[in-house]
């Protein structure tokens, strides 16, 4: 991913119209206090709740209140699923925040569509150009930016390297059928293989998503959504491959009911040494220790396995960054606080304190932990690159796959009725 010369297929997907009701959001949209002051206040929102996140964020939006006293950034933090379903909403209505985090792809060209969101391309031109033209990537339709980078990265498994030694794991798994092999020497030295936030939904889409990517190659899930029609074997026995692993029961107790950052969920579980791995982004490691004591030394991370016979490879990644957005017409106040989060200063202390992978070049040299050292080198050494599906697709679509997804999981839908499902979702769309 390393390699700003990679498609933007697989990045970006069509749109679909919003399909929850209008829902009223005050405070939303520059403001000046009326007064002799001409103080603005830009609201802000984003998902950064857990720790360091939350007071870093915090403090920098206190920083550039002191570099500008016109200026008040009214800051609205939410959890992952509440901001997603919130935002549905306002989409719906047609009235976002000032300045609102975005994953790029399908879901912003929604937006974007709707004529909501701000283009940025002229007015961040001077500063935008020197980010990493990857980390870019998911924010450009039709060559224009309609949102500005803060982190870069990707989806892998995070695991427990003393846990892996009690059961004997000498490595980490490259092949599927060496991953189930260690799922079974986990359980059988009374191990927990697996966490999951069954509840949520989007952290088991990353399981079909990647097997799904082994078998049929990573360029087939762009392909699958343009064609309208995910029934294909490839992504059959990705569904069977999942179902398999799911047999083993290698999830904690009562995952279907679990949260992801909640202190019985799933990072806490990986934190706390009571599960060997998890499946996750690059900021796995935060949340694990904001959420449970965190594993320090111990947490490793490695790739997800290639699937025997199948033609996608272990170097084609899935995953994707954090980004910001403006609603149309916000105030230029927005725009430079963009630029401000972006710079390499700002980005320098993202990377320091919160463990971010770099979108500023210059702030590479700021990695200091092995294991998002790991992340990086993964990253620049891959072939292919696939944004989150739930982001890349058109929202009813990518809401249809981590639906049905969860739902194998669960033991309630076959591998084919998996894909017969998102493939009918996806013909609907328009």
């Amino acid at each position: 991913m390393g390699d700003p010369a990679l498609s933007r297929r697989g990045f970006l997907a069509a749109s679909a119209a919003a399909g929850l009701g209008m829902t009223a959001l005050t405070a939303c949209g520059g403001d000046s206090d009326g007064g002799s002051s001409g103080t603005t206040t830009v609201e802000w929102w984003n998902i950064s709740t857990t720790e360091p996140s939350k007071t870093v964020w915090a403090a920098l939006a206190r920083k550039y209140e002191a570099q500008n006293p016109k200026v008040k950034i009214k800051i609205v933090q939410m959890e992952n699923d509440a901001y997603k379903s919130k935002m549905t909403a306002l989409t719906a209505s047609g009235k976002l925040p000032d300045i609102f985090h975005t994953w790029g792809g399908g879901v912003l060209k929604q937006q974007v569509d709707a004529g909501l969101v701000e283009n940025l391309t002229d007015r961040t031109k001077p500063w935008g150009e020197a980010l990493l033209p990857v980390a870019k990537e998911p924010y450009l339709l039709d060559d224009q930016v309609y949102g500005i980078p803060f982190d870069i990265g990707m989806i892998g498994f995070w695991y427990n390297k003393a846990l892996f030694e009690k059961a004997g794991i000498a490595e980490p798994p490259t092949t599927w059928d060496g991953f189930l092999d260690a799922v079974r020497k986990l359980k059988a030295a009374e191990v927990t293989p697996l966490a999951l936030a069954g509840k949520e939904k989007w952290p088991g889409m990353y399981y079909w998503a990647y097997l799904a990517m082994r078998t049929a190659g990573a360029e087939a899930l762009q392909k699958a959504y343009d064609d309208k029609d995910f029934t294909g074997a490839p992504f059959v026995e990705a569904g069977e491959h999942l179902e398999e692993l799911v047999g083993l029961q290698p999830f904690q107790k009562g995952f279907l009911g679990a949260a992801y950052s909640s202190p019985t969920g799933q990072a806490a579980t990986v934190g706390n040494g009571k599960a060997a791995m998890e499946l996750m982004g690059q900021w796995a490691p935060t949340v694990q220790a904001d959420a449970g004591k965190g594993l320090g030394k111990d947490l490793g991370f490695f790739p997800f396995p290639a699937v025997e016979g199948g033609k996608g490879a272990i170097t084609e990644v899935f995953g994707g960054g954090g980004g910001h957005a403006l609603r149309r017409g916000a105030p230029q106040e927005a725009v430079d606080f963009l630029k401000f989060f972006a710079s390499e200063a700002t980005d320098l202390e993202l990377v320091k304190k919160t463990g971010v992978l770099p979108v500023v070049p210059a702030a590479e040299s700021a990695i200091a932990d092995p294991n998002i050292k790991a992340v990086q080198a993964q990253l620049k050494a891959a072939t292919g690159f696939q944004l989150y599906l739930d982001q890349a697709y058109a929202p009813a679509v990518g809401q249809e796959v981590n639906d049905s997804v969860a739902a194998l999981i669960a033991g309630s839908k076959s591998p084919g009725q998996v894909a017969q499902s998102i493939t009918k979702t996806a013909k609907e769309e328009q």
